[in-house]
């Protein structure tokens, strides 16, 4: 059974890296474990920040989705006006202790929607050494890390809102060249999934 049970009160940055691990135990559940007793935290903690994140979305008088982020997170640690494709949007990135060298980021587009969320690379952390399949562990490197190492790289529908697919090819250790299919959850790589192996 659980340590201590949670006070139920405002929506804390902790509960919201609850809600992210909740997503990843599927593939993951020995990091998550880890994770969870990082931050002190039950297995009931975990369902219960979620219910509570799930009920914050779909009530009735939710705030929109940035609000909703602030309200959570608190100050952005920073935001930057980008244009991506022929979209400008505006970054938002907040620091998520769990990962100190990742940021959760969130795009605006100029109406005040956001259509992306999810977990990058920290702009002053070193990234990941991508070169081969092995080099691929999971938590360890973030869709756009991955896409931009082994371009081209084709997108993969996802299997939840959260989650996203890439499909590229990548040597492994001896050279070999191999069709890779990479599962994102909020960004993060949580598994690979290889072919043509002889």
């Amino acid at each position: 059974m659980s340590s201590a049970k949670r006070p139920t009160g405002p929506f804390t940055p902790v509960d919201f890296q609850l809600v992210l691990l909740r997503r990843m135990a599927d593939h993951n559940p020995d990091l998550v474990e880890n994770a969870r007793h990082e931050l002190g935290v039950s297995i009931a903690d975990m369902r219960e920040a979620n219910r509570r994140w799930q009920a914050m979305l779909h009530s009735p008088r939710a705030r929109a989705a940035a609000s909703r982020y602030r309200s959570v997170l608190g100050e952005p640690e920073s935001t930057q006006d980008r244009r991506i494709g022929d979209l400008d949007c505006r970054a938002v990135l907040w620091p998520v202790p769990l990962w100190p060298d990742l940021r959760f980021e969130i795009l605006v587009a100029p109406n005040g929607v956001v259509w992306n969320e999810w977990l990058v690379r920290a702009p002053d952390a070193p990234g990941p050494k991508l070169k081969t399949l092995e080099d691929l562990t999971p938590w360890s490197c973030t869709v756009d890390e991955v896409a931009r190492a082994f371009a081209p790289a084709r997108p993969l529908e996802g299997t939840a809102p959260t989650r996203w697919g890439l499909a590229f090819t990548a040597p492994d250790a001896s050279g070999e060249r191999r069709d890779v299919a990479a599962e994102f959850t909020w960004g993060l790589l949580q598994r690979t999934g290889v072919s043509g192996r002889p």
